[in-house]
């Protein structure tokens, strides 16, 4: 049976469930293991070394975070070009008393915490203006509670979903992520608005058949865009490992547009198809 055609005419009950409880299982893990944050968000120390192309990252981290008594050391090489990220600050003389007779230094720079605790309370405070603002637009046009509460919840469970991810996978909570998160909130609002509209405004056929018109379309949209981050990821952690920011980003996004086919194929579609039938709107 075609796989779309069976979520779109399936009861919406067992839609709802299976996104609710991954959701629950995410914030779960996240409350549990927590969430690494990067070293541009809480500050720390960056060198580059010159080094032996045979050595690989993991020497490196762990011979410094044995010699230096640190933890949570990030290492990514380039070439004979190793950039190492200590999440805490180290003192540069200190540092090359240790190590200078085992690597080249060619930098060495102390990073300050990008963020303060109150610019990131005003980031919590802008995310839940958005979402208030999303949830108005939606009933603005809509004219009804249940889609808006709708998007609203889906958007919470995409994020919940994609942060319980970068938890159990270690991606830290950087600049770079927290764009790619807030990209997220933008795209999976794009094809909740569209499940929306052509449950709900379009009259053309069954509420069945207009679910699986949108299903196919949604799902086209996400996949190809699920394609083109796989593809990036793979190029990076293949070609230029060094580039840590686009891993980041392309990683946050593969794992948030997995979790929005989630929350808006099954939870957001059993929401609406219950609200339609209920409402008479079929």
């Amino acid at each position: 049976m075609d796989i779309i055609n069976y979520i779109t005419r399936q009861s919406h009950k067992p839609l709802i469930v299976i996104p609710v409880i991954l959701m629950v299982l995410s914030l779960l893990y996240l409350g549990v293991f927590g969430l690494n944050e990067g070293i541009d968000l809480k500050g720390g120390t960056m060198v580059t070394l010159d080094v032996n192309p045979s050595t690989t990252s993991n020497q490196i981290t762990d011979n410094i975070e044995k010699t230096l008594g640190v933890s949570d050391v990030k290492t990514s090489i380039d070439g004979s070009t190793a950039t190492v990220e200590i999440p805490v600050d180290i003192n540069q003389v200190t540092f090359e008393q240790k190590f200078s007779n085992q690597y080249n230094i060619l930098s060495f720079k102390s990073v300050g915490a990008l963020l303060t605790d109150a610019s990131i309370t005003q980031i919590i405070y802008a995310l839940v203006f958005a979402f208030v603002f999303m949830a108005a637009t939606v009933f603005f046009v809509f004219r009804d509670i249940v889609p808006s509460a709708a998007i609203i919840l889906s958007a919470i469970c995409n994020l919940s979903i994609a942060v319980g991810g970068m938890s159990l996978f270690g991606i830290p909570l950087s600049v770079a992520s927290v764009g790619a998160l807030l990209m997220l909130i933008g795209y999976g609002v794009d094809t909740d608005i569209l499940l929306t509209t052509r449950l709900l405004k379009r009259k053309e056929g069954s509420l069945d058949d207009r679910a699986e018109n949108a299903c196919r379309t949604g799902l086209t949209m996400t996949i190809t865009a699920l394609s083109a981050m796989v593809v990036l990821f793979l190029v990076v952690i293949i070609f230029i490992p060094a580039a840590s920011v686009l891993e980041e980003i392309s990683a946050v996004l593969i794992m948030g547009l997995l979790s929005d086919l989630l929350s808006t194929w099954l939870m957001n579609l059993g929401i609406l198809k219950w609200h339609a039938e209920r409402g008479g709107k079929h």
